[in-house]
Parts: C-alpha cells; structure tokens; sequence
C-alpha cells in the first residue's frame, strides 16, 4: 500500500469530485482514479460511490475515513521520529538538488561551507527539480539546491518551507558562431526565424524560462525545434541546431574558448537565484548548526510567504534541471 493513496482517498473525501482531487494531488484524473481503485483493492471493498453526484463515500470509505487520516499520522510520526534518531547519531545532512547544480555548484559550495564549520556525512540526491521537491515533502530530504525565479511554479509550500540566497546566476541564450565569430543565430535580427532550444516546461530550467520569456508575444519568430533538458539542449546548441538558455555557470568554457557565443544583448539574459530550501519545522542540533553557516549572499534577505509561490500545478514528467 502506497501513503500516496491514503492522501489521495483524503483529498477526494474533501472535495467531493475527482478532477478536483486529482488537480489538487499533481496528477492526471485517469491516473488518480487507478490509485483509488488500488487503495480499495487493497482495502479489499468500495470506498467510493461512484454513481453519486457529487462523489460520497460508501458506508465502509466512512468508516475507514479517520482511520486512514490516523495511519497517515502515525506513519509522519515514525518517519520524523526515526530521522532525528539518524541525524542525532550520525549527523548526515541529506540533499536534494538539481542535477546541473549537484555537478557545477554543489563541490565549491560545500567546500565553504566547510572551511567554517565541520560537516559530517553527507547524502546528495541528483534529479531534475519535481521529483527534489517529492523528496523535500516526504522527507527523504532535508535539503534542497536548486534555481529559484520569483513568480515560477514551485511545489514547497511557503508556511512549510524557507530558503536562503546562497548564489546569483543568469541564464544566457548562446549559439553557434560563424567564421567571423558572430552568432549563426541571433535574438536582436527581428526580421528572421530563429530555431529555439527549449526546455521542457516541467523542468526547473523550463518553468523559470516560462514564467521569465513570453515567446509569443516577445519573439513570434520563434521556431522550437527540440524540448529536452539541459544536456542534450547544450549539446544541440554545440552542434548548431539553435539557440539555447543555459546557466551562465555551466557555459562560461564554451563561451571562453569561442565554441559558443550570446546569442544576444544582455537584456535577452534571465537572472535567476540559487536557492537553498529547508523545512521551516526545527531540525536537529546538527542539522541547525549547518544552517547557521549557509550565509545569504551579500546579505540578502529570504523571501517572504507573499513571495514564494506554493502549490502550483506543474507537469508529471522528471527533467534533468
């Protein structure tokens, strides 16, 4: 038995009507009506009756209602109970992060933090920003890395979670140059369709360049020609396919060494943060002692509730961001 069904039976209890569960859960309404017909297969008889409008739960669904908000409790309890006892005994420090950063930040970034204060075992998990944030709200993670634009898509509830500025980066549109060292492709000729790289706009990378880049009303001329993440959206940019946005961190040598180029002015950048999340809920000793250490840089301030956007809608597909 899945504690995501549990979760699932709850919200649909709530709201009464299945697309509106399934919206408030992140999931397709086909997908959330299989995960209730297996929570009752395992219960072994119908919690739901499906022929009332709205939905109503059958005499059983109301008796196991309480009990299944009571296992969800307890299960919380265990789990919470269990990693203080790991943290108190072995002090590992468990991250989430995206995947460019896990490789292009994360080394450096902790090596600092070292240098301050001594850090003990350390647990990192690389994968795209969805499932990081799966992870941070079930508690496989304690902390999570990655690129923050205010006003994006973002699954952390703000009463649940703070952060810390601990980086600034941009991300660059580059392509391929010419003999002349000019971009094959560029933003700032209006008069000529210009071959997007884009990411998928579940991705971390994806949802900033949505929430930063209105395509159709700043470039109409945009043709996408690949949607992947950002590995193969670099790769593709090398080779000359078009124009990407990559983090300016990650294509700073190819920039150097002349292989690509901005692929525009600066004012086609998108400045973006990287952003450290924690629960808001009091962690270990040792845990809040890293904590101390992971200064704002130059001092800027975490973002208030009003300005981190919880609980949007986002798509189901993992993306390496």
């Amino acid at each position: 038995m899945d504690s995501g069904w549990l979760l699932d039976f709850l919200e649909l209890a709530r709201s009464g009507h299945f697309t509106r569960a399934a919206e408030a859960r992140n999931v397709t309404q086909p997908a959330f009506s299989r995960r209730i017909k297996m929570l009752e297969e395992w219960v072994g008889t119908a919690l739901i009756d499906r022929g009332s409008h709205p939905v109503e739960l059958t005499a059983a669904g109301r008796d196991f209602l309480p009990r299944a908000g009571k296992i969800l409790e307890d299960m919380e309890k265990a789990r919470s109970s269990a990693q203080a006892s790991a943290d108190s005994g072995a002090g590992t420090l468990r991250f989430a992060s995206t995947q460019v950063l896990a490789l292009s930040f994360f080394p450096n970034w902790l090596r600092t933090i070292a240098s301050k204060t001594r850090v003990g075992a350390i647990n990192l998990i690389a994968n795209g920003l969805e499932p990081c944030e799966y992870d941070m709200l079930e508690g496989r993670a304690q902390f999570l890395l990655c690129h923050y634009l205010d006003g994006m898509m973002f699954r952390l509830p703000a009463e649940d979670f703070t952060s810390a500025l601990i980086a600034t980066d941009r991300l660059v549109p580059v392509s391929v140059a010419d003999e002349n060292g000019t971009a094959v492709y560029s933003l700032d000729t209006t008069d000529v369709e210009v071959p997007l790289l884009s990411y998928e706009p579940q991705t971390g990378l994806g949802r900033i360049f949505e929430t930063a880049i209105d395509i159709a009303t700043k470039r109409p001329n945009f043709r996408t020609v690949a949607s992947s993440h950002l590995a193969l959206l670099l790769g593709l940019a090398l080779d000359g396919r078009g124009i990407a946005w990559v983090p300016a961190n990650v294509v700073s040598g190819e920039l150097a060494r002349g292989r690509l180029v901005p692929a525009g002015s600066a004012d086609w950048e998108i400045p973006v943060e990287v952003r450290l999340f924690r629960p808001r809920q009091k962690l270990s000793d040792t845990l809040e002692r890293f904590w101390s250490f992971v200064e704002p840089q130059d001092g800027a301030p975490n973002p208030s509730p009003e300005q981190q956007h919880a609980n949007q809608h986002v798509g189901h597909t993992a993306g390496c961001d």
